[in-house]
């Protein structure tokens, strides 16, 4: 019997050795929370994940606390981040996404920046006679948020 125990015990343990899932995955409206404003995720339009090297998921209400997050943690620890494209609402990953900053659209924490699948996404979007400030993930990390600080 024991050694059934040992069997079983060793094979749930090497189940756990596998590749981490770095994925995004379904938000939990009821349950999930933004990991840096503590705001329920009610516009999941707009939601962010991030997915640690662990696969730890942490879930966000904005692009701007996303990036708050990723600001400030050890960048060792990033697996995968994800934020909802403005157009088509997947995810994107946040590395391979362009980004707009639209003073004057909406968004749950008023950073308001939204993410499209690439720069002809975000270019058609802005010819739309919608006006805002192309940016790419590398001018986000520094961005000036404004009140966000």
């Amino acid at each position: 019997m024991k050694k059934i125990a040992l069997i079983i015990a060793a094979v749930i343990g090497l189940a756990g050795c596998g590749e981490t899932d770095l994925t995004p995955r379904a938000i939990q409206a009821e349950t999930d929370v933004c990991a840096v404003c503590n705001m329920s995720i009610t516009y999941e339009e707009f939601a962010g994940q991030l997915i640690e090297q662990d696969g730890d998921h942490f879930v966000f209400d904005d692009l701007g606390c996303l990036i708050e997050h990723i600001n400030g943690m050890d960048q060792t620890e990033l697996g995968a981040a994800f934020i909802k494209d403005a157009v088509t609402d997947e995810w994107l990953n946040i590395e391979r996404a362009a980004y707009v900053y639209a003073k004057d659209e909406w968004t749950p924490m008023a950073y308001h920046v939204l993410a499209f699948e690439d720069e002809q996404a975000a270019e058609e979007w802005l010819d739309s006679g919608r006006e805002g400030e192309l940016l790419t993930l590398e001018d986000l990390y520094g961005f000036d948020w404004g009140n966000h600080h």
